[in-house]
């Protein structure tokens, strides 16, 4: 926008703050049909045309949209750290969320039995941070055993490279 446009713009904008100039006779100008206050002040209370904080706007937004429970299942998943602690993250992850059901796959076979005696209390951890409407069940497991099917064909019963040695 050129420099002369923007200061009639301003101009106009502060002309819009100032009362009503009288016409020949006294009278005043009619009044515009605009209901918002002239000149973009609202006065010293507060309302909706006054700034507002962009956390609560967002929150009303995802309310009326129905968005909290998917950004608190999201979050489950990306806040895993800070929601189940460092060290207990550190040796398992969330792998699936599926009807309130939470499978998380251990580092060891170890943690995975740790895990499944501090499952009410993950689960009450969890429930604290997201919300009782997410997760209802806490599933842990071991971590996964390779898998020695390789292309379309195999040996049934077969266990792997070990029973080709000795």
């Amino acid at each position: 926008m050129d420099p002369a446009r923007a200061a009639l713009e301003a101009a106009r904008a502060l002309a819009r703050g100032r009362p009503r100039p009288r016409r020949a006779g006294g009278r005043r100008a009619p009044a515009s049909s605009d209901p918002r206050p002239r000149g973009g002040y609202s006065g010293a209370h507060a309302d909706d045309t006054d700034p507002q904080p962009v956390g609560r706007l967002f929150a009303e937004h995802v309310g009326e949209r129905g968005w909290r429970r998917p950004l608190n299942e999201a979050r489950l998943f990306t806040d895993w750290p800070a929601i189940v602690g460092p060290e207990v993250a550190a040796h398992c992850a969330p792998t699936a969320l599926r009807d309130g059901e939470l499978r998380i796959t251990a580092q060891s076979s170890a943690w995975a039995t740790q895990l499944r005696l501090l499952a009410a209390t993950l689960l009450a951890q969890i429930v604290a941070e997201v919300g009782a409407d997410v997760v209802r069940r806490v599933v842990v497991t071991g971590p996964a055993a390779p898998s020695w099917r390789h292309g379309r064909w195999s040996v049934p019963g077969a266990r792997g490279p070990r029973d080709t040695y000795g």
